[in-house]
Parts: structure tokens; C-alpha cells; sequence
């Protein structure tokens, strides 16, 4: 008997279900205040009765608090449905009952919103989400919240809100799980995250892409948090990275122009990031090619000077350009981090150039390109990072712009004749905008795009040779020597695609493409076009990168017997 009950109680159910298997159209119409009819048609009937669901949420959300289906139909596969509105519900007013005034202020409670306005649920929905929100970034982590005191009168409701903000909870520390040897306390000021300041959600949030933008630290794991009488204690699982640099060359030539003596050429790069687990970053790079052309590079970085947020930094820079002129840039920066992603700096900055040989300018009789000056100025840089990986990036962007206007003066060489700065006036304002902008696709497992666009303007009655900007070589316009253009006003675009045959290793081909005007020198708007091809080898001592480059302007041909090969180590430690 049971069996045959089972049986029977089966064979209605998976007939019923059969049936429904073939009502696959839905016929409604709605009427009232809301009016409207569709036709509509599913592959199964649990699609139908869910599309049902959904008008009705529909109408519910919209304040028809009760609407209702009046007259249903079945006829063959297809099910007729007759919705009514009924009346629309109405907020008469919502009361911020035991909440602080100043929470509903942050967090954007507007009572005009809730007073004779149409009920609606995402608007409560949104409000508790946002005061919930606030409250757990303000020190109530485990805040609830419910509304209270519901009255209806007639079609209209009344309510108040009722918080239950739970323990108060404060920050306890930051604790480092990884094998970073970063200071703890450095940490902590960095995120933000001292001890005795209520806890933060948003600042945890936050830990994340903040500690992916240094350079020098790896995420090992996910952050984790731990409640204890009444205190938070964060916990990074983070490990320091192989940043550091260390590499270099020294050459040995016979001298040209100096018998019996050798000529010393080469390049040295250092670069020690994260010095005493407290973020200091130190760099020099020195580069001497030819017997009178070198330039030296140093620069420092100090954060958070005297507990504060800003970073100080500064750096130095010289460029002796064989026999012509030697420039000296002297920089000081204040930087702040107000975003995670976000760094604005503020900076003053000193360049001067002189000249270095003046014999074969003694008969001029107007200004040469290249003349000693001074230029002090002021200015702002800023920079949007959302990178996956600040070092080594797959996908992402990558922004930076830079301004800066000041007083340059024209100095008189006594090597030149008095008579080329007659009328001239000496000290004018300069001014100078540059930007460069970076975009990573990551399509595949295998295969990416690096996109890259630069443009620079430097604006100033009496522009100098030795003031422009100079282009070309591996960090720049592939195919052409380092430095080889001089440029008052410039924009170059690049596209790289890239096939990756290991995490950070890849094929790569590339096309570098650009505009370039020199008017100090009077040359003809240039138009340099660059292409070729090359890998970047990741091993566990460094990075090894290779590019053959072909490159043509209005001075350089395509032509293989003037390609330039880009190559280079870089050891990390």
C-alpha cells in the first residue's frame, strides 16, 4: 500500500512536472496605476514562474506594497496572468531615531528623501548599507541596523531607525607574518593603521593596494584581522622583494686624442629600496660613453619625515654633452599620498647650463643655440597608479603629469662677443608641462600589450639648446642613440605586444612612433619611426632584457647597417 501511495504520489509530481516542461509563454498585463501588457516566451516553466517573481519584486520595490494576481489561465503552453497595482505606498516620514545626527550626516542621510515620497526597499536598502558603512570605519565593525516603530496609516508608513553599533573596537597593531624585515611601526603609519584609533574598514581595504604599489614588497597571502578584548590586530603576510640593483661596466680604450693613455668608459647603476625596513629608496647611476660626454644621476628618498605623511625627496642630475655644454638640475620634492593609488608631489627645482668651449664663437654675432642660463622653478607632479603589479605589470594603467613654471636668465659668457646680447631680455618666465601615459592589456596566458603615450611642451621666448628635452635610446624612441633628439615640443606613442613564455618573461615586438619639433635649432618638424623586436628574460639573479631596434627621422635612414641593439642586465638583490 505504502509503495503504491509512493508511486503514485511520483507519478503526479514528475507528470506535473512534464507538463510543465511544455508551458513555456507567458501572457500578463498589469493594471491600475501602472498599465502595461508583454508577451513573452522561456524555455522551461521554472524560467516563467520566475520571470513572475520578478514583476512582482518589480512592482513591490516601485511602493505597490499590494499589488496582487487577480486571474490566471492556462492554455496549452502558454499562461495568462492579470496583475492589479492597488495603491501606492508612501513614505509619511522616517524618524532617525537613536542615531547620532552627525553619522546620518556622513553618511548622506537626507530625511526629504522619506517624506511623502513612493515606498521604495532599495532606497533602505542603500541608507542602512551606507550607515552601516560609516559606522565600521568609525570603530563599530559589528554595527546592525533595523528600522523601528513601523506604523501604517492608511496607504502611508511610519518608521524610525534603530542602530545597534556592538563593541567599540580600536586598533592594537600591525603585525607582519611574511619574511619582510619591514619595521612594523613604519607600516603601520604608512596604512595609517596606530594603535588606539578606531578601527577602519576602509583602511584595511585600502592596506591592499597600498602595500601592491611598493616596489619592494610582495603580497604572500590575504591580510587577516583578529577581534580580542576589544581590539583589532592586522595581520600582512607580506615578503620583501629582490628590488635592489647592483650592476655595471667599466671599459678600457685606447685614447684618441691623448697618447699613450687610456680612455675609462662604462656604466654603474645602484639602486637600494626599503633601506632599514623604513622605505628610504637610493639611487646613482653613472653612464660615460665617449671621451667627453657622461652623466651622473643621484637621488633620495626620506617618507613620513618627522612622523608626519609627506615624503621628502631629492635628487641631482649632469649632463656634460662632449665639448658643447655642461647642465647641472638640482630637485627638491615634498609628496603626499591622499589615495592608495593617488600621489601628488610638490617640488622646487634649479637647472643651469654653461658652455664649455666658446674659441669658435668669438666672431658671432647673435646668440648661439647653446648658452649658459639659470632657471629656477616651482611646480606639481601627479601620479595615478592601478597596476597589478607596480615592478613587473601584465594589466593596468599607469599615469603621471607633470607642471612647472619659473624665471630663467640668460647669463653672458665672457667668451662671446658683448654684441650678441644687445636687446635681449635676459629674464622671462618658462614654463614646461610633460606627461606619460601607460595602459597593460593581459588577454591571455600567453599574450599581452603594452601601450605607451609621452608628449612634452617647454615654452619661452629665448629657448636654448641645452634647455630642451632630449629623446631617443631604450627608455624611449628605440632604434636611435641615448639622447639623440633634442626637442622643445614632442609626443611619441608605442605599441608592444607581448608573448609570455613565463610569468615575467616574454617575446616582445614593438613600434615606437612620434613627433618631435626642435625651433631652437631650426630644424624641420622630424617624424620618427622605430620597429623591432626583442625578449625580457626574468631569472633568480635579475632581468635580462635584448632589443633590436631599426630606426628613421630626417638625420637617420632605415637601414640594417644603422640598427641599434638595446641590451642589458640588471641584478637584484
Amino acid at each position: 500500500m505504502k509503495n503504491s501511495a509512493f508511486i503514485l504520489i511520483l507519478y503526479l509530481l514528475t507528470g506535473n512536472a512534464l507538463v510543465a516542461q511544455e508551458e513555456k509563454y507567458l501572457q500578463y498585463e498589469i493594471s491600475g496605476e501602472v498599465n502595461r501588457s508583454e508577451f513573452l516566451g522561456f524555455a522551461d516553466s521554472l524560467q516563467r514562474q520566475v520571470e513572475i517573481q520578478v514583476i512582482f519584486q518589480e512592482l513591490y520595490a516601485s511602493g505597490y506594497l499590494g499589488a496582487t494576481e487577480f486571474d490566471r489561465q492556462l492554455k496549452g503552453d502558454t499562461l495568462s496572468i492579470k496583475v492589479s497595482t492597488g495603491k501606492i505606498f508612501n513614505w509619511v516620514d522616517l524618524r532617525k531615531g537613536n542615531l547620532d545626527p552627525a553619522l546620518l550626516l556622513r553618511s548622506g542621510y537626507d530625511q526629504k528623501r522619506f517624506e511623502n515620497r513612493p515606498f521604495q526597499y532599495q532606497e533602505i536598502v542603500k541608507l542602512f548599507d551606507k550607515i552601516l558603512s560609516q559606522s565600521e570605519n568609525e570603530g563599530f565593525p559589528f554595527a546592525a541596523m533595523k528600522l523601528d516603530s513601523l506604523s501604517r496609516n492608511e496607504s502611508g508608513f511610519s518608521g524610525s531607525l534603530n542602530i545597534d553599533l556592538g563593541p567599540y573596537i580600536t586598533f592594537d597593531t600591525v603585525k607582519i607574518s611574511g619574511n619582510s624585515k619591514t619595521k612594523r611601526m613604519y607600516m603601520a603609519k604608512f596604512l595609517q593603521i596606530l594603535p588606539g584609533e578606531p578601527f577602519s574598514q576602509r583602511k584595511i581595504e585600502q592596506a591592499v593596494s597600498q602595500i601592491k604599489n611598493l616596489p619592494y614588497l610582495r603580497w604572500a597571502g590575504e591580510p587577516e584581522i583578529s577581534f580580542q578584548n576589544e581590539e583589532a590586530t592586522l595581520y600582512l603576510p607580506i615578503n620583501d622583494r629582490k628590488i635592489n640593483t647592483l650592476d655595471g661596466i667599466i671599459g678600457f680604450l685606447p685614447n684618441e686624442f691623448e697618447e699613450n693613455k687610456l680612455l675609462i668608459t662604462g656604466q654603474f647603476d645602484l639602486g637600494l629600496y626599503n633601506v632599514g625596513g623604513k622605505g628610504r629608496n637610493y639611487n646613482l647611476n653613472w653612464q660615460r660613453l665617449s671621451q667627453y660626454s657622461q652623466n651622473l644621476r643621484v637621488g633620495a628618498i626620506e617618507p613620513m619625515v618627522l612622523g608626519s605623511m609627506i615624503d621628502i625627496g631629492a635628487s641631482f642630475y649632469l649632463l656634460k654633452e662632449d665639448t658643447t655644454f655642461l647642465n647641472r638640475d638640482f630637485r627638491l620634492d615634498f609628496g603626499y599620498r591622499f589615495k592608495s593609488d593617488s600621489y601628488i608631489k610638490f617640488f622646487g627645482r634649479r637647472q643651469s647650463g654653461d658652455l664649455l668651449a666658446t674659441s669658435n664663437l668669438r666672431e658671432i654675432q647673435e646668440l648661439p643655440d647653446f648658452a649658459d642660463f639659470r632657471y629656477n622653478n616651482y611646480g606639481v607632479s601627479y601620479q595615478l597608479t592601478k597596476l597589478d603589479d607596480i615592478l613587473m605589470p601584465r594589466r593596468g594603467f599607469y599615469g603621471q603629469a607633470e607642471f612647472a613654471i619659473g624665471n630663467k636668465e640668460i647669463l653672458e659668457n665672457t667668451g662671446l662677443p658683448p654684441v650678441v646680447y644687445e636687446g635681449l631680455e635676459r629674464k622671462t618666465i618658462q614654463y614646461y608641462i610633460k606627461s606619460d601615459i601607460f595602459k597593460h592589456f593581459y588577454f591571455s596566458n600567453n599574450w599581452g600589450l603594452m601601450t605607451k603615450a609621452s608628449a612634452g611642451v617647454l615654452v619661452n621666448e629665448n629657448l636654448l639648446g641645452n634647455d630642451l628635452y632630449r629623446l631617443g635610446g631604450l627608455r624611449s624612441i628605440r632604434g636611435f642613440n641615448e639622447n639623440f633628439f633634442f626637442a622643445n615640443n614632442y609626443i611619441y606613442f608605442t605599441a608592444e605586444p607581448r608573448f609570455y613564455f613565463d610569468t615575467y618573461s616574454y617575446f616582445m615586438i614593438f613600434v615606437d612612433a612620434g613627433r618631435i619639433e626642435n625651433n631652437v635649432q631650426d630644424l624641420q618638424t622630424d617624424f620618427p619611426l622605430a620597429t623591432g623586436l626583442g625578449f625580457s628574460l626574468e631569472t633568480s639573479g635579475g632581468i635580462f632584457n635584448f632589443i633590436y631596434a631599426l630606426g628613421m627621422s630626417n638625420s637617420q635612414d632605415f637601414a640594417l647597417n644603422l640598427s641599434k641593439i638595446h641590451f642589458g642586465y640588471t641584478g637584484r638583490f
